[in-house]
């Protein structure tokens, strides 16, 4: 498909409502369902992505049976579409703040750990001083959040990770080891460190495979040939740790997602001395090469202030593992 149209035309084309269909398409491999989220007819959008591909002279995207995949073309222009996006939204909150407006928006994709009180009360912080900024914050598991951040749906992830992430900046980066948690009475409660071993001997509340806790610990009994047969799998933490309560029931987490519950005698967080349990990351990302508008900057230097400031001098012994 050859292209005879100018740069100019070209260029002008990309900031229309074609490329924002396009970019929708991208995100969720399909017309059909780009249609659903964007409330436009399904053909109306294949008619301004056929326009696009004989502007350029490109097929933007592999057609499957199940789905669309962006070819290297399309995966070139969805990068421009997200930056161009991005672009404009830092320039419009940029221009209000110059009018002296206090407004803005942060997107925020968090692991569900973090969600529970942790980032909700950096959040709460930060509307006390900036009453007019307003949070989304959306609730995934570990791979989505970065996957959020690098297709431009989330300001700011955070997260725990294994391995780098492509077109992920690591604005923070902290140990996050895994430990047993469980109700104060609970026979091992006052123990120093306990093995997964242990644990077995009581009822567990697992999370769901899905999670790197959940990976980690599945590792960790796979080296000592420990079956599990956990009493309870949830990916919904709370119900963990209702579990908890009222019997010897254990499960595990990392210190965030329980340093609060900890804090109050709820629960007791003891350390685990099994090898690889402490083979993961908590991360603060945000995507590569992009500029975020100023209401997440400060957010983000908020978030990251807290965290350093909380570091532990020894990994090992955090006040999530003290003893009621």
């Amino acid at each position: 498909m050859p292209s005879h149209r100018p740069l100019p035309a070209i260029a002008r084309q990309l900031q229309d409502t074609s490329l924002r269909y396009f970019l929708e398409v991208v995100r969720c491999g399909s017309i059909a369902e780009a249609s659903v989220r964007l409330n436009v007819a399904g053909s109306a959008i294949s008619r301004h992505i056929t326009q696009l591909e004989a502007l350029m002279g490109i097929s933007l995207f592999e057609r499957r049976p199940r789905g669309m995949v962006p070819s290297a073309a399309g995966e070139l222009l969805a990068s421009h579409a997200i930056k161009s996006a991005h672009e404009a939204e830092r320039v419009a909150h940029d221009i209000q703040a110059l009018q002296g407006l206090q407004r803005g928006r942060v997107r925020v994709a968090t692991t569900e750990g973090f969600a529970m009180e942790f980032v909700p009360q950096l959040i709460a912080s930060f509307v006390h001083k900036n009453p007019g900024v307003q949070f989304h914050m959306e609730v995934l598991p570990p791979a989505d959040v970065s996957r959020r951040v690098v297709q431009g749906d989330a300001d700011i992830g955070v997260t725990f990770t294994r391995a780098v992430e492509k077109d992920i900046r690591v604005e923070l980066i902290r140990p996050a080891p895994i430990y047993a948690v469980m109700r104060s009475g609970h026979p091992l409660a006052r123990l120093r460190r306990i093995g997964v071993a242990q644990m077995l001997a009581y009822p567990l509340a697992l999370p769901s495979p899905d999670t790197t806790v959940r990976q980690l610990f599945d590792i960790a009994c796979s080296l000592r040939r420990l079956a599990v047969t956990p009493a309870l799998t949830s990916n919904y933490i709370a119900g963990l740790f209702g579990f908890l309560r009222e019997h010897d029931g254990i499960t595990i987490a990392g210190e965030l997602s329980i340093r609060n519950q900890v804090a109050r005698g709820d629960l007791v967080a003891i350390a685990l001395r099994d090898p690889g349990l402490a083979l993961r990351n908590m991360e603060v990302q945000t995507l590569v090469g992009r500029e975020l508008p100023r209401a997440a900057q400060a957010f983000l230097a908020d978030l990251k202030a807290d965290l350093k400031a909380d570091l532990a001098p020894d990994a090992d012994e955090p006040a999530a593992a003290a003893a009621p």
